[in-house]
């Protein structure tokens, strides 16, 4: 039989997609495979402070980076969650917080016990049940602790992080490049193919020269080189229902200690991002052109930052969608030349994350399996539009009717499955987790819950608990939650005992 193996992969650009699938790929293929990554300084790439999910640090336990040189590397801070302003109402405040609400009983999650104790005036707000809905917005922070019991919220705190995207892409070019990974600096000409099945056989670079390989990642950004310019993919729009199409973008000085969350904050026609890094504050406005314009966008962002800016802002534009397919041919898109998906929950890097693995999963020969190209698409396909629905209910479920854009946001159709979800959980708090959809019934419960979608009733099964025992259970589940809190330590003094980062270097 003939070696069918794969033993050239071309990654065509870098940033932080190119430089993530560089290092996954490395430390996994190892010597099996030659990997040689292709990208313009002259180019550049979006680079803005990045937050995260969880899920990140499976990645990074993967390339056996542990958080200490991970967070140092990247001016990082650490994220227990998302804190979003003005959503559902101007003037509300809740935080999406990672983790579990409360702790289950038997069959029947925490919040359905919540929505009886609510509706009899036994329980506060749902945040008061959460470690991390608690201990964001009092600034503390730490890992899980291994010196308690199991069954302790200390005992699995779910965290995330905030870092600076530049220097992550900068951290894992080293990780890469130390394993083998070959970088060619210089910009892509044209993209080869070959006649007789029109797979890509070679990029050519200006230089003349022509880079051959077996398997193209496209991490081109936006433009999508390979995907769409060589390949004509096509893209599914999905701007009808997340109708935001710019960004503008800018740092600022950093103004007392790092938050642990993400705050995002309604504005007439989007929201403000706000993620602390260690050396500075990124910031961002998502808005839609339709409602705004960008001199307007610009000036909403900069009377709104904590600190002086550090520059002037950076204007992105956008589309928010996913290509047809994800693969095609020899061809896969990771991160903004695969699709976007805005950054209301911080998924982009976890679209990387997931793409990587899921083509290291379906790692094909060169002969390119139509069966495995079909899976990956639809596992690629069901993401993109799990996370589209999570992120749709922010800017639907909402009382606001003080602009055009939330007028617009408020009465538009959205996908029937989102709205199978709404009317479920409105009619009785129920929620039902759609496979290996992404967000947890925890994380779609507190974004219902915290766009006012509140249940007209709960589970029959809550009856069983005696109401005594309920007032009971409640105040017990909120007492350990401060307890725990009040034990951890403030976030900036983790950070300046376990991983400050270097001073930055004079630009």
């Amino acid at each position: 039989m003939s070696d069918m193996r794969i033993r050239q992969i071309v990654i065509a650009g870098g940033g932080t997609a190119g430089w993530m699938a560089a290092a996954a790929f490395s430390k996994v293929l190892g010597n099996e495979c030659a990997i040689r990554l292709v990208e313009s300084e002259e180019i550049g790439t979006v680079g803005v402070g990045e937050g995260t999910v969880p899920h990140l640090k499976l990645f990074n336990n993967l390339l056996g980076v542990d958080d200490v040189e991970f967070v140092r590397n990247t001016q990082g801070t650490f994220k227990l969650g998302v804190q979003f302003n003005d959503w559902a109402r101007l003037g509300d405040s809740y935080v999406h917080g990672f983790g579990e609400i409360g702790h289950d009983i038997s069959l029947l999650p925490f919040h359905q016990f919540w929505i009886k104790a609510r509706q009899r005036g036994l329980a506060t707000d749902i945040g008061a049940y959460s470690l991390n809905t608690v201990a964001a917005p009092r600034g503390r922070f730490m890992p899980s602790a291994t010196d308690v019991p199991a069954n302790s919220p200390l005992a699995n705190v779910a965290y995330a992080y905030h870092f600076d995207a530049g220097l992550y892409a900068r951290f894992l070019r080293r990780y890469a490049e130390q394993r083998g990974v070959r970088r060619t600096e210089g910009r892509i000409a044209s993209v080869e193919l070959r006649p007789h099945d029109g797979f890509v056989s070679a990029l050519v670079m200006e230089s003349g020269e022509r880079i051959e390989g077996e398997l193209f990642i496209d991490c081109s950004g936006f433009r999508g080189l390979l995907i769409e310019q060589a390949l004509h993919t096509g893209y599914h729009d999905f701007s009808h229902w997340l109708p935001c199409d710019r960004a503008v973008a800018v740092g600022c000085e950093r103004v007392g200690p790092p938050t642990p969350y993400t705050r995002s904050t309604a504005r007439p026609a989007g929201w403000q991002w706000r993620i602390p890094l260690q050396h500075r504050t990124g910031n961002g406005h998502v808005y839609c052109s339709k409602y705004m314009s960008d001199d307007e966008a610009a000036a909403e962002l900069l009377a709104n930052l904590d600190g002086a800016p550090l520059g002037e802002p950076r204007l992105l534009r956008f589309t928010t969608g996913a290509r047809k397919q994800a693969w095609n041919r020899n061809v896969v898109a990771l991160g903004l030349a695969g699709g976007f998906l805005e950054p209301l929950e911080s998924t982009s890097i976890y679209m990387i994350q997931s793409g990587i693995a899921r083509l290291l999963d379906m790692f094909p020969q060169r002969d390119f399996s139509p069966v495995l190209t079909d899976r990956y698409n639809a596992r690629a396909r069901f993401e993109y539009e799990r996370i589209r629905d999570f992120l749709i209910l922010h800017y639907h479920a909402t009382e606001r009717d003080d602009t055009p854009f939330w007028n617009y946001c408020r009465t538009m159709p959205v996908p029937g499955q989102l709205d199978e979800y709404i009317r479920l959980f409105r009619d009785s708090g129920r929620f039902y987790r759609d496979g290996e959809e992404m967000f947890a019934t925890p994380s779609w419960v507190q974004v219902m819950l915290g766009q006012r979608i509140m249940p007209r009733g709960y589970h029959p099964l809550v009856d069983q608990m005696p109401e005594q025992d309920l007032a009971g259970f409640m105040a017990s589940v909120s007492q350990v939650v401060n307890a725990c809190v009040e034990a951890m330590p403030m976030h900036q003094a983790f950070i300046d005992k376990v991983c400050p980062a270097p001073a930055m270097e004079a630009a």
